[in-house]
């Protein structure tokens, strides 16, 4: 039988629950990535380590489609079905077909690795996040970059761009180019890349019409970027790259870039204040300074394509072999 002993001793008990400190709620974070590739993944573990530094409760779950752009519906309707409080999109492929998916599901969503947000359609603005959603983007300078191609190759008068015609970004870092190459006397041209099988014929094409190749910051192009270097070292052109990993590994001459890990920390800090409360609307979306941008010349890769490294480098501790 219930007694009046026993309704005294559970509100005790209901008190005493009642003073202990409610624990925060776990917070769950879904990252969808467009593949497996060291930058990319960099942002990941960028964000992963900025809000874990904030020292938040967060359970994060990381998806990828391998680049199968075919497979993104389906990572979509498994992160929608988690019911996360916060989604995180690398590339631009995935931030706009998130955007799509889950844009008007109030689930905020932030960016990573995204070339032109604007041009993507991702946000209106610079000054401005796009409807619930922000984030910051990987362009490079490309002023910056073509100066560099300029200085480090003083007598080539052409750069080659390969390109994927269905990717944004691709498409962005294209005219970016078109406007800074000619102030550092470069003609610029290019080919489109629609198919990974196509890449050698394109590249070697390319290199017969370029006196230096750039390597765009393009789904279609970094993760093939060995088979561009192998054309355009059989052609003895080199290649200028965005990401420095494979100057490092002697495969390639030399590349301009910026730390994705640090793009991914900025993505971070951005998700501790959307996770806060702040609306991604209300915040700005963000892209790397100039002082963001690191160099590295391989020297076995410019030996490859006979070319020197000027004596105007030899200071500046970018110089691997």
């Amino acid at each position: 039988m219930f007694t009046f002993k026993s309704l005294a001793a559970a509100s005790a008990i209901g008190l005493t629950l009642s003073a202990l400190p409610v624990a925060a709620e776990t917070k769950r974070v879904a990252i969808a990535n467009f593949g497996e590739h060291p930058q990319l993944n960099a942002v990941v573990q960028g964000a992963q380590d900025a809000i874990t530094a904030a020292g938040l409760d967060v359970e994060f779950s990381v998806d990828h489609v391998n680049f199968d752009a075919t497979l993104l519906p389906q990572m979509l309707a498994k992160i929608e079905a988690s019911s996360p409080d916060l989604v995180i999109g690398v590339t631009t492929p995935v931030a706009q077909n998130l955007l799509n998916y889950l844009g008007n599901s109030g689930t905020p969503i932030l960016f990573g690795a995204v070339t032109d947000p604007v041009a993507a359609e991702l946000v209106p603005s610079w000054e401005k996040g796009g409807n619930n959603i922000t984030g910051v983007a990987d362009a490079l300078d490309i002023d910056a970059t073509m100066q560099f191609i300029n200085e480090l190759f003083p007598n080539a008068k052409s750069v080659g761009v390969p390109y994927n015609p269905a990717e944004a970004n691709d498409l962005a870092t294209l005219e970016q180019v078109k406007l800074a190459a000619p102030k550092y006397g470069l003609a610029v041209q290019e080919v489109g890349v629609d198919n990974t099988n196509d890449i050698m014929a394109r590249v070697t094409s390319l290199s017969a019409r370029s006196d230096v190749l750039y390597g765009p910051g393009s789904n279609m192009i970094q993760p093939a970027i060995a088979a561009v270097a192998s054309a355009a070292n059989q052609a003895g052109v080199p290649v200028v790259n965005m990401d420095g990993g494979p100057v490092s590994e002697g495969m390639i001459p030399a590349g301009y870039t910026v730390s994705y890990h640090r793009i991914g920390e900025l993505v971070g800090e951005m998700a501790i204040r959307v996770l806060a409360g702040e609306k991604p609307d209300d915040i700005a979306p963000r892209r790397p300074t100039r002082d963001d941008h690191v160099m590295v010349i391989s020297k076995s890769g410019m030996a490859a394509v006979d070319a020197e490294i000027p004596a105007s480098f030899a200071g500046c501790d970018c110089i691997v072999d």
